[in-house]
């Protein structure tokens, strides 16, 4: 069966709702969604060495804030383009990926 979405809004100021085309629906909260960015450079991030614990990192006003999506563009048939509300908009996320996201709603 073809994956695809039939309902996409946002909830609450700080998830995702997505209804797929076999009528699950999951939520997926925006930090989760960020974390999980598939692209070259977050991939890359995440298998560098963590950061001295002993030293504090500065934070820009951006990054202090609660992050949000401010656009969700498909990309195709199969992915959608998000933008997060830190500028951050080189992933794809696929359908697969989004399916394997989030928390299942009943």
């Amino acid at each position: 069966m073809e994956l695809f979405l039939t309902e996409l809004k946002i909830v609450d100021d700080s998830a995702l709702l997505i209804e797929w085309n076999d009528g699950l629906r999951r939520r997926y909260e925006f930090s989760q969604l960020r974390t999980a960015c598939p692209c070259a450079a977050c991939r890359h991030s995440k298998s560098e060495e963590p950061a001295d614990p002993m030293k504090l990192p500065l934070l820009s006003p951006s990054e202090i804030e609660p992050i949000k999506i401010t656009q969700m563009v498909p990309a195709g048939n199969y992915a959608y383009r998000i933008t997060f509300s830190d500028g951050h908009n080189t992933g794809l996320f696929t359908f697969e990926l989004l399916r394997e996201l989030g928390n299942t709603v009943e």
